[in-house]
């Protein structure tokens, strides 16, 4: 027992990090909350949980075995198994599960296609009342959420906080699906004659999702689609597919129907499956703008619809009449948030003019982040997903010194005592970028940042305008006329004035231009209550006076 605990303690901070001894609980076959609703339990035992990292019973390490929903059931796939690795130290391994083959694919749309009737059937006030108490359940349970975040991601416990944070924002606005799906009606559109639309589900729907929020994204997709009468398959990303375990079961604990909500773990060949099943009528899905083309081929060509957003290179526009200290703590927070391991990172800083003079106070301020386990509250970064993905923004890292850009602070390299197998990389600035440089056109998804420098606006616009993605952009400065010429000019979907993350809230739409988004609508917001639906237009005319001698049919 001494050794898991030791080794409990190291993945939780190392040394010097306070865990609460107390933290022991007796319970039931299936009640162990780290473990809760994935795999089967012996007998009545002692655990110790600790914000959903590990759980450890009876001195034994239960690493949890992951399954696939079906119905209201959690059953093994049949495929492959992998083992998810806790990035902060590459040897941890956090959860097992096995991939889904298309028979299994098969069982769970089945089982959603089951119980779309009845789900449909059920009143859109007791859906979105199952919705919102969903949604306390949900934040009661954020911190148990986030911590299993930190472990199969490697983000900051503040970061997987918000991560959950703004999936829960979803479900509130899903809860509000009666006023979401309201129709239209006029009356007298001709003699005696009304017109109307109103809104219907689809059916069973589906979606994917990536790494690098594994609660956000999720709950971008089913929230909503279930809100609308619709019955859901979720993929979650075989990287960091347990934290979607755990929402999918804190949903069927808040009263979802069995079927409503099914999941089937694997990777492209599942994802695949479940979009050429005949039952599946839309398709969701968030990714590299590569994967997402292809999505949305495979989709249309099954005549599906499909909601699919892509990759990002967003800039960051730095005027020099910018506030200085809320424009360096925007840049560091943009660009090396979650890792730069979001589709949100800006990864690219052009300075206007004297605006370059914050440069050298940017590179120290990245200099000054502290790496470490994501549960250690002095940590400011946690590691990349992945050795692969690491050699990966390494690989980058080398193409940027081979075309010739100063690289000003070099990440690679860094290490965390105690945790020296994990996936670290720290914060990486080159300088002298130029716009044909591969390192300025391609999404890197991790901490490394590149520097131009442009004479005015018009040219820091023309730079961000050259790049083939439309995400996200941002501008710093104190002039209205400026952030005018930045909105109304700049070729991307999401804006932010002063503020570095320009992530909308859940009643707005998330999605860029060009080929950030492909296809039409967003994911979030109106756009998904769109998505989710489709509409009946109905014109109805009705003859004779009738029993009621009513005037109206004369």
């Amino acid at each position: 027992m001494a050794g898991k605990a030791a080794r409990l303690a190291a993945s939780e901070g190392g040394a010097g990090t306070r865990i609460d001894q107390s933290a022991f609980i007796r319970v039931m076959p299936g009640d162990c909350p780290a473990c809760r609703a994935v795999h089967d339990l012996a007998p009545p035992h002692e655990c110790r949980f600790v914000r959903g990292v590990h759980c450890l019973c009876d001195g034994e390490d239960m690493t949890v075995e992951l399954k696939n929903l079906v119905g209201a059931e959690w059953v093994t796939a049949s495929g492959e198994h992998h083992e998810i690795i806790n990035p902060a130290d590459g040897t941890e391994v956090v959860a097992r599960l096995a991939y889904s083959s298309a028979e299994d694919v098969r069982r769970a749309v089945d089982a959603a296609a089951q119980a779309f009737p009845a789900w449909r059937a059920t009143p859109v006030v007791r859906r979105c009342r199952i919705l919102f108490h969903i949604k306390e359940l949900l934040e009661e349970r954020m911190d148990e959420l986030a911590g299993m975040i930190v472990a199969e991601n490697g983000k900051t416990f503040v970061e997987a906080q918000g991560d959950v944070r703004r999936g829960v924002e979803v479900v509130e606005f899903a809860a509000g699906g009666p006023h979401l799906c309201k129709g239209e009606y006029i009356e007298d559109i001709a003699g005696r004659v009304d017109g109307y639309i109103y809104r219907e589900p689809l059916g069973v729907v589906a979606g994917a999702c990536p790494f690098n929020f594994p609660a956000m994204v999720p709950m971008w997709m089913f929230p909503m689609a279930v809100a609308m009468g619709n019955t859901f398959v979720l993929k979650p990303s075989e990287k960091c597919p347990r934290t979607a375990a755990a929402v999918a079961e804190i949903f069927l604990e808040g009263g979802l129907p069995e079927g409503v909500l099914n999941i089937v773990n694997g990777g492209r060949e599942t994802f695949e499956a479940l979009i050429t099943a005949e039952e599946v009528r839309a398709v969701s899905f968030v990714g590299s703008t590569a994967a997402a083309e292809n999505v949305w081929s495979l989709a249309t060509s099954h005549h599906k619809r499909a909601q699919t957003l892509g990759g990002a290179k967003n800039y960051l526009i730095v005027m020099d009449d910018a506030d200085r200290e809320s424009t360096i703590k925007g840049i560091i927070g943009s660009s090396f948030g979650c890792a730069g391991e979001r589709c949100m990172a800006s990864s690219v800083l052009v300075t206007v003019g004297d605006a370059e003079e914050i440069i050298d106070e940017v590179i120290e301020a990245a200099r000054a982040l502290r790496l470490g386990n994501g549960m250690d509250a002095d940590s400011d970064m946690g590691p990349l997903i992945s050795a692969a993905h690491k050699k990966r923004a390494e690989d980058y890292i080398r193409i940027g010194i081979d075309e010739g850009a100063q690289l000003v602070l070099d990440g690679r390299g860094a290490t965390v005592k105690g945790l020296e197998g994990g996936f670290w990389l720290g914060p990486t600035i080159f300088d002298r970028v130029r716009p044909d440089m591969k390192i300025a056109r391609d999404e890197i998804f991790a901490p490394v940042l590149s520097i131009m420098r442009a004479q005015d606006l018009n040219e820091a616009i023309n730079l961000a305008n050259m790049s083939p993605y439309g995400n996200g952009a941002s501008i710093f400065t104190g002039s209205g006329g400026a952030a005018r010429e930045f909105r109304n000019r700049i070729e991307c979907g999401m804006l932010g004035i002063n503020a570095g993350v320009p992530a909308p809230m859940a009643f707005f739409g998330f999605g860029g231009h060009k080929i950030s988004l492909i296809g039409d609508l967003r994911v979030q917001g109106t756009d998904a209550v769109e998505f989710y639906t489709q509409k009946k237009s109905v014109i109805e005319r009705w003859f004779g006076m009738g029993k009621t001698g009513s005037t109206w049919g004369r």
